[in-house]
């Protein structure tokens, strides 16, 4: 069986650096914001070109923090609407609900199935106040044209960058183009933890300052408590291992490109709509770091039972909608019809940096045997 993604192998890879990165903090006796955590928020600022980097628990509390903090500040108020895409991760929509405000769902783009700038201007009203560019399965929205837009309206820009860490538009990198990121560092993203793990980057000195309180209690000085905050801190462990991988993320990423552009060359099925082209190559994919690739077809079920029969292990990202979620009943009668074709036609087929060539050739060869109706 080709696994979708096979953790033990990946962290296998670094097994000894993780060794000695977990004994160094057993030993330093310090495991609550410590110098690793120290350490791997200047480490990870500097690889994503910001300013500040704030580790937190998670990356649902990077997205949450960061809109809470806005709040803090005076940007944001209960009631202000949040663009969001339709078709995104609830993670993205819950983080705007938990601070009340108000989500704007926004069919996405049909090819990149992200944010789109085009369609995006007719959401926006007098009571928009912030964008959420969620950079879905490791590509960049378009953010230049974003960042434009958002310009035009004076509006904030928090990317989720929780599946895109490394992805760049000329040069430019996940992370450093809103006003604020939030990045996951969950076991299975493309930088992963041993763990949950997440952070937030901006430049944004008051911003991060303010996130920074908000997640230790809301203090800025021990025992002193500004705001009602709460406990979502990176584990000293965790930016330990973070650390070590960060180290390998850019060879990790190369080498998920270079299978994304096999896929994408070998895939020749034409019952099968694929993330990018086939004349694609290695220097326009940059924009990509392939967290997910992701295949669309009307025959979903049947596409995934020939694979498993072939010995291909894949997964859905993701099944259901926010919007036809039981937690978002409300607006269960409303219909996004893009969102809607989307969560029921992808498919997520294996890639991780410890795939061998010969499991992607099989991977190509089987979607190209499938026998479509």
């Amino acid at each position: 069986m080709i696994p979708f993604l096979n953790l033990k192998s990946i962290n296998n890879q670094y097994r000894q650096e993780l060794l000695e990165a977990a004994n160094r903090v057993i030993d330093s006796g310090w495991y609550i914001q410590g110098s690793e955590l120290n350490a791997f928020d200047e480490e990870f600022a500097s690889y994503c070109g910001t300013e500040h980097c704030i580790g937190v628990a998670n990356g649902l509390d990077a997205l949450t923090l960061t809109l809470r903090a806005w709040k803090e500040l005076g940007k944001l108020k209960e009631g202000d609407e949040v663009i969001v895409p339709a078709n995104t991760y609830i993670a993205s929509i819950l983080a705007i609900t938990e601070n009340r405000l108000k989500p704007i769902l926004v069919e996405p783009d049909e090819k990149s199935y992200n944010l789109c700038p085009i369609k995006t201007p007719a959401a926006i009203t007098d009571k928009t106040r912030a964008i959420v560019a969620v950079h879905l399965y490791g590509q960049l929205t378009p953010m230049p044209a974003i960042m434009a837009l958002a310009k035009a309206h004076n509006l904030l820009v928090l990317e989720d960058s929780a599946q895109a860490h490394g992805a760049e538009i000329s040069g430019k990198k996940a992370g450093n183009w809103g006003d604020a990121s939030g990045f996951s560092f969950y076991p299975g993203k493309n930088l992963g933890a041993l763990g949950d793990a997440g952070a937030v980057t901006t430049n944004d000195d008051e911003l991060a300052h303010t996130i920074r309180a908000l997640g230790n209690y809301g203090s800025h000085k021990k025992y002193e408590n500004r705001y009602q905050g709460v406990n979502s801190r990176l584990d000293e462990i965790q930016a330990a291992f973070l650390r070590v991988k960060l180290k390998h993320l850019d060879a990790d990423t190369s080498r998920r490109q270079h299978i994304a552009l096999a896929y994408s060359a070998g895939i020749k099925h034409p019952a099968l709509g694929q993330p990018i082209g086939r004349e694609s190559t290695l220097s326009s994919l940059h924009s990509h770091a392939f967290h997910l690739y992701v295949v669309r077809t009307p025959q979903r079920e049947a596409l995934q039972q020939h694979l498993q029969e072939a010995g291909i292990q894949t997964l859905i990202h993701y099944p259901i909608p926010p919007h036809q979620q039981q937690a978002y009943r409300q607006w269960n009668r409303q219909h996004y019809p893009l969102t809607e074709a989307i969560h029921k036609e992808v498919l997520s087929l294996p890639i991780s940096p410890v795939m061998n060539d010969e499991q992607v050739e099989a991977v190509i060869k089987a979607c190209n045997a499938f026998k479509a109706n």
